[in-house]
């Protein structure tokens, strides 16, 4: 009993895991689709699309696909490196965009993969609607 237990919860995994990676096939499909790929809402160097999810992973920021088709967490602040460096406050060189990778489990990375497929292809319906 035991063992079909265990089975079962080993089949499961594999098919999420599964959808994970075939998710993101197409994910990476359409982000090949969207050239030029549309500048993140608000940034000055960071081309992105918001993944929002409902109830999504707290201990993770703003998740979003680049062009590349990676999901990654977008966070910005101000470079104080280049601030001393220049020895003055300038708004753009002082902006810091940093996109870091993320790796999910694969249930949360079918989720936000499945999130940023809908949002591009939203931009990429978007983008054919306004050549019209």
């Amino acid at each position: 009993m035991a063992n079909e237990a265990l089975l079962r919860k080993t089949q499961a995994d594999l098919i999420l895991e599964r959808s994970a990676m075939q998710i993101q096939a197409l994910l990476k499909e359409a982000c090949d689709e969207l050239k030029p790929f549309p500048s993140f809402p608000n940034a000055i160097f960071t081309t992105a699309i918001e993944c929002d999810i409902p109830g999504g992973d707290p201990e993770v920021g703003c998740v979003v696909v680049a062009d590349d088709g990676e999901l990654y967490e977008l966070q910005m602040g101000v470079d104080h490196d280049s601030i001393e460096l220049m020895d003055s406050w300038d708004p753009v060189t002082a902006r810091k965009e940093t996109l870091k990778k993320l790796e999910f489990h694969p249930r949360d990375h079918l989720m936000y993969a499945y999130a940023g497929l809908v949002a591009v292809t939203e931009h990429l319906l978007e983008r054919e609607a306004s050549k019209k």
